[in-house]
């Protein structure tokens, strides 16, 4: 099975599902292009004037709307054949580490399918020190156990991203919590 097909036709579709209920400002996006760094071309006055946006294509993130804003809240990396190498572990965390360079609040984790009964690879670990969570599951198709897990994962890493948020714009303000 193809990645992109993977994620838009199984991953995204079941986790949306049941993510909505839970949290109706939560919405999922698939293959959406996201900022990792902005080159200021010129500046007016003081201010930058004139950015440019780099962009890296992500798998799967998770954001949060509120009336005609956003905010990301989470990017899962996905694998679908389940086999990933240390330069994928290396290029993943690389990844999630410029992208919170933009978005410091920001979770990153990655999701592996099809992995059967083999455990997470310990490369996995080693070389990918800035996801914040890894989900396995056995086949392309989540059980009905390993979609509960993995929601409950995403939710606790929503809210970690919404506290994150608070402690680092917030944390001057009178009245803060």
């Amino acid at each position: 099975m193809k990645e992109a097909e993977w994620v838009k036709n199984i991953v995204a579709p079941s986790l949306e599902e049941r993510l909505q209920p839970i949290d109706p400002s939560l919405s999922i996006r698939v293959g959406y292009r996201f900022p990792y760094a902005y080159e200021i071309c010129a500046y007016k006055n003081e201010k930058p004037y004139n950015t440019w946006p780099m962009e890296y294509e992500t798998d799967l993130l998770i954001i949060e709307n509120n009336n005609d804003q956003w905010t990301p809240r989470v990017i899962m990396e996905t694998k679908a054949n389940g086999f990933i190498t240390t330069p994928d572990a290396i290029t993943y965390s690389h990844k999630a580490a410029t992208h919170r360079q933009v978005h410091p609040y920001l979770r990153y984790g990655i999701l592996l399918g099809g992995r059967d009964q083999y455990p997470l690879p310990g490369r996995l670990f080693r070389h990918g020190t800035q996801f914040d969570f890894m989900i396995s599951w056995q086949e392309h198709e989540p059980s009905e156990h390993e979609l509960e897990d993995t929601l409950d994962v995403l939710v606790k890493e929503v809210e970690a991203s919404r506290t994150l948020e608070k402690i680092i714009y917030d944390s001057r303000k009178r009245g803060r919590g």
